[in-house]
């Protein structure tokens, strides 16, 4: 049947309707878009311009890495220029470990045994009854001070000569060792590094040599230490020097008691006043005469008596503390018998110019060996000589020994 007419006009009538309401709703969405607010919170993803959204984007994480890696590169460029001085510094030491050792050591063994070197001065110069008379004597009449009177002399000096002897002797020991090597064709070295070696002829001329070098060479360069071994002499009996009964001339006590109680440059600028720049290094022949054969003495007894004893204790190191200890002692009392006179002639010659004036002849001292008069003093001297070079070796190769370990931890 037919559709009717009325139904056909509604469906017609429907089918307007849809088309116009599909043309409005692109109108509508349009104009709410047009009439939206934009968004202006930061944290959400907006921006007109991709591209330069992924700009700020990748500028703001590069900043966020620099702020954070910043102090972190800071803290590691600082860390690594401390590193390396410190590594700088302890290769500078350890090249010249034996000088840092030596010159420790020596301050260490010259503050502790000084009293019994100014009491063996006093012993050589002066008439007492014995060590403890002086000990006495001297506690009376300066109190502690006078035990100590002259120590910065030595300090400076004392440690200054170690430390240049033991830098010449270490070099001259080896120079001596490769030419016996090439000229005879023995190894004084690798013989004296084995284990269960013992001294021979070789190895104690090798090291008499080097230390004959060692010590004539520091004896040159005592035109600057010279006037130290004097003052510190002229400090130690001064008090006695100002004494009229020890005066053998009336006229000699005003410039001896001109001495008394003054510090080490007051005395040197005293020494110049009354005998000259010259008079400074009075008593130089005597000096270099000790220092040479002393020197030759100590580092041969030490050297033989350290290897004899680690032997002798079944230890190969040849670093045995208590060889070093005995070693150490040993060489003091030795070298100190030995040349004990020479430093007696030297001790009262320096005396006896502190007593004239510029233009005066002083009356030079001989030395006679084995005479009585010329060995006052000597238990002294062998006691503070047998303290002073234990503390010393014993302090000399353990610091040597530790800075040359530095780099194996």
């Amino acid at each position: 049947m037919p559709p009717s007419p009325t139904s056909s006009q509604q469906q017609q009538q429907q089918q307007q309707n849809d088309d116009q309401q599909k043309h409005q709703e692109p109108q509508e969405q349009r104009k709410g878009h047009l009439g939206k607010r934009p968004n202006t919170n930061l944290d959400e993803d907006v921006c007109p311009d991709p591209r330069l959204a992924s700009a700020a984007a990748a500028a703001a994480a590069l900043s966020r890495s620099t702020v954070a890696s910043s102090p972190a590169s800071s803290s590691n460029s600082t860390t690594a220029a401390s590193d390396t001085a410190i590594s700088s510094y302890q290769r500078l030491v350890k090249r010249y470990r034996v000088e840092v050792a030596a010159s420790a050591s020596s301050v260490l063994s010259t503050l502790t045994t000084f009293p019994l070197d100014s009491v063996k001065t006093r012993m050589q110069t002066y008439r007492y009854a014995g060590f403890v008379d002086c000990v006495r004597h001297t506690y009376r009449t300066e109190h502690l001070r006078g035990f100590f009177r002259g120590v910065t002399a030595p300090m400076a000096s004392i440690t200054l000569v170690r430390t240049v002897s033991f830098s010449i002797y270490q070099r001259s020991k080896y120079v001596y060792c490769d030419w016996v090597k090439r000229k005879f064709s023995v190894d004084v070295m690798a013989h004296v590094s084995s284990s269960g070696s013992y001294p021979n002829g070789w190895s104690v001329a090798t090291f008499g040599a080097a230390g004959a070098t060692a010590g004539s060479c520091i004896t040159v360069i005592a035109c600057e230490l010279g006037p130290f071994e004097l003052t510190k002499l002229s400090a130690q009996v001064s008090v006695l020097l100002a004494d009229k009964k020890n005066c053998p001339k009336p006229e000699s006590h005003a410039i001896a008691a001109s001495y008394q109680n003054k510090g080490t440059f007051k005395t040197l600028g005293n020494i110049i006043k009354h005998r000259g720049v010259t008079g400074l290094y009075t008593g130089f022949r005597l000096h270099l005469m000790r220092d040479t054969l002393g020197t030759a003495t100590y580092f041969m007894t030490y050297e033989s008596s350290k290897q004899l004893l680690t032997t002798f204790g079944g230890d190969g190191t040849h670093s045995n503390p208590l060889a070093v200890l005995v070693a150490g002692g040993l060489c003091g009392i030795v070298s100190w018998g030995l040349i004990y006179p020479i430093d007696s002639a030297k001790s009262r010659y320096q005396r006896n110019s502190l007593m004239y004036s510029k233009g005066q002849k002083v009356e030079p001292v001989k030395i006679h060996f084995f005479q009585r008069n010329m060995y006052t003093g000597l238990g002294v001297s062998m006691g503070r000589s047998c303290a002073v070079n234990a503390v010393f070796f014993s302090s000399f190769e353990f610091l040597k020994k530790r800075i040359k370990a530095w780099d194996e931890h």
